[in-house]
């Protein structure tokens, strides 16, 4: 699930950005990739660079090639602590069988 159309890069409409973070708990990768963005740019929600990670590292984890790329410059931006956190968020979910253990949505 992509970003919807409606859905502006500088818009901040957490109605949508709710609703890409159910398909990204559901399991859909692009939905993983846009929460990725949409944590890193604080798009309807605050910014938070791990989540971001987070979620982009899930959609790396299906092939998402653009994630990647994205979860690089995410990780570049991050403090040690923060780029742990994410780390440590990775995986608890791969212990928990892909669940969202510590995931805000």
């Amino acid at each position: 699930m992509p970003l919807p159309p409606e859905f502006s890069l500088n818009q901040t409409d957490p109605e949508i950005a709710a609703r890409v973070m159910s398909a990204a708990v559901a399991g859909d990768r692009d939905a993983q990739f846009s929460a990725g963005l949409i944590y890193a740019r604080g798009l309807g929600v605050g910014i938070d660079l791990v989540q971001s990670y987070y979620w982009l590292t899930r959609a790396v984890e299906q092939g998402d090639a653009d994630a990647e790329r994205l979860r690089q410059q995410v990780a570049q931006q991050m403090s040690d602590t923060e780029f742990e956190q994410g780390r440590r968020l990775v995986r608890q979910a791969a212990v928990a069988g892909a669940g969202v253990p510590g995931v805000l949505h």
